[in-house]
């Protein structure tokens, strides 16, 4: 009897994923996060003698419950994910309501994402520029066109040869979901990949090939996100700045922060940075703010403490 509820599980749940991959075109990031939620919830109501598929809202406030010692992003998340699970198997008339409609998410607080500021990036980018042999142009040229477009880090470990239109100065991005955008790129990011690709082409040879800008030692795969981070890491020491405050991510940020800070409008940094929902972008408009308040009180005559 466990064995067909396991088995039942296990099918609901990747009929799920299926819709995900082919309706609505899930990354496969995204596709791996949604399943880890749902089996530890199906692994949770297992206990409970409950297959997924007919779990009650008593059994999922339940669940909820026993999430306490985590953080309220993290149950929103699993939350949000059982509710579209649900909607799913209604939609395909395995369920007759949406046990989950009536729960309500905790609340999360939203933390201002971590940055550079400009005179940091600038080290960062002094330092890169130092050594001179093919690891170093390479790690110049994604560390440049990271702060120039604000790219994921999957979306620039995975940029194809034919990416870059250099007459243009832009980059096109294919982003989450698989939506396109495009990208403008400054001349100091244009000039680094310049200097990477006779490199690229030397390392990969003449009867070698790869689609990559980027490519790992197997031309077929790009370079991996983790050993983008361990340079990224190695780099910062040598810039003097504290190793676990940079990451891809941080560098992202940093693109939107100072972009805002100089007078760029909402919108664009939105569709430079491939948001959906402009919400998602405004968070980079408190950081500014902060800044802008900060430097008020401590420059400005009446801000100073008498």
């Amino acid at each position: 009897m466990g064995g067909d509820r396991v088995a039942e599980n296990q099918g609901l749940i990747e009929s799920f994923l299926d819709m995900m991959l082919a309706e609505r075109n899930a990354a496969q990031n995204t596709r791996m996060a949604y399943a880890r939620d749902l089996l530890d919830a199906a692994s949770f109501l297992a206990k409970r003698g409950v297959a997924v598929g007919a779990a009650s809202e008593d059994d999922l406030r339940a669940y909820i419950k026993a999430l306490a010692s985590f953080s309220a992003r993290t149950q929103a998340r699993r939350l949000s994910a059982l509710r579209q699970f649900y909607r799913f198997l209604c939609s395909e008339n395995l369920r007759a309501e949406d046990p989950t409609r009536l729960i309500d998410a905790p609340r999360a607080g939203r933390s201002l994402p971590k940055y550079l500021s400009e005179a940091e990036v600038g080290s960062l980018l002094k330092e890169v520029s130092k050594p001179k042999n093919a690891e170093g142009v390479r790690l110049r040229a994604m560390l440049e066109l990271l702060y120039a477009t604000g790219l994921r880090v999957t979306e620039l470990v995975g940029l194809p040869m034919g990416a870059i239109a250099f007459e243009r100065k832009l980059v096109q991005v294919r982003g989450k979901g698989g939506k396109e955008r495009v990208v403008p790129l400054g001349d100091p990011a244009l000039l680094a990949v310049k200097a990477w690709i006779p490199i690229r082409k030397e390392r990969l040879g003449e009867k070698r090939n790869s689609v990559f800008l980027f490519p790992s030692s197997n031309p077929a795969k790009p370079l991996t996100r983790q050993r983008f981070f361990q340079l990224l890491k190695d780099l910062a020491i040598g810039a003097g700045i504290a190793p676990e405050r940079l990451s891809p991510h941080v560098l992202r940020h940093a693109f939107a922060t100072h972009l805002l800070e100089h007078g760029a409008d909402l919108r664009s940094v939105q569709a430079m940075l491939g948001h959906a929902d402009i919400a998602t972008t405004q968070i980079y408009t408190h950081i500014a703010t902060d800044r802008l308040t900060k430097m008020v009180n401590e420059k400005h005559p009446f801000g100073r403490k008498r």
